[in-house]
């Protein structure tokens, strides 16, 4: 939260905002402002891992519009050549900003196009929770197996705009309320409750939790300190050798 706040105690000292959270020591390398540009970061990660012996599995999240850049081909087809572990999982939310990708892919079938660089490749019912945990433990358990790529299309959706800036003028209201009603969240609570698996109590207590995490966040993040402006080229610039 301290991060989102701009704050000096932020993971990555509040610079970049929601975008750039990075945290190595939980093997989190990040988040992008270039859209598609963990793609070949990822790739990276995992050569890494291979070269240095290390029984690792890299799993890359990315967009549906970040598969219309170049790195997501060339990301694609090295980890493919190499062989190299990587679980790539892309979030098909049916639009990239604001263009639908019946009108930016000429195949909108993604994993079909993973599958063309010969990465075994699966859609996934992105709004299941339950299947996309099946679906992503059986291929991370791929991946460490047979050392090579996987690919998951998570098919979901948002439903809020793509950013504040977003006027969401590009989908009708009734569009979304029909999305709604396959919330994951909302589905999921629902077969726990059908399975006896949790009552009201339960729920109370984890919102309550969540709550609670949240107030913490916020105020450690509202108590933090600004970066100095001393550090304001900090990273920017390579101080001249002696």
């Amino acid at each position: 939260m301290a991060e989102m706040f701009g704050k000096a105690n932020g993971c990555s000292r509040g610079r970049g905002g929601s975008m750039h959270i990075f945290d190595v020591s939980r093997r989190f390398y990040g988040g992008y402002a270039i859209v598609g540009g963990g793609l070949p970061i990822a790739v990276g990660l995992a050569l890494a891992d291979k070269l240095t012996g290390r029984s690792r599995v890299t799993a890359c999240f990315f967009g549906d519009g970040a598969t219309a850049e170049g790195e997501f081909h060339e990301s694609l087809n090295l980890a493919a050549l190499w062989q190299l572990p990587v679980l790539f999982l892309c979030e098909n939310n049916l639009y990239a900003m604001g263009t639908p990708i019946a009108q930016e892919l000429s195949q909108p079938d993604i994993h079909l196009r993973a599958g063309s660089y010969g990465i075994p490749a699966e859609a996934v019912d992105g709004m299941d929770v339950l299947a996309v945990e099946k679906a992503s433990r059986a291929a991370a358990e791929a991946v460490r197996q047979s050392g090579g790529p996987r690919f998951l299309e998570l098919r979901t959706y948002r439903f809020r705009a793509h950013s504040m800036a977003d006027p969401d003028l590009y989908r009708t209201k009734e569009e979304i309320e029909h999305w709604k009603e396959r919330d994951p969240i909302a589905l999921l609570e629902a077969r726990l409750r059908d399975g006896k698996l949790i009552a009201d109590a339960d729920v109370a207590g984890i919102e309550a939790e969540i709550a609670t995490e949240l107030d913490d966040a916020i105020a450690v993040a509202e108590a933090g300190p600004w970066e100095p402006v001393e550090d304001l080229t900090r990273d920017v610039y390579t101080p001249a050798a002696p």
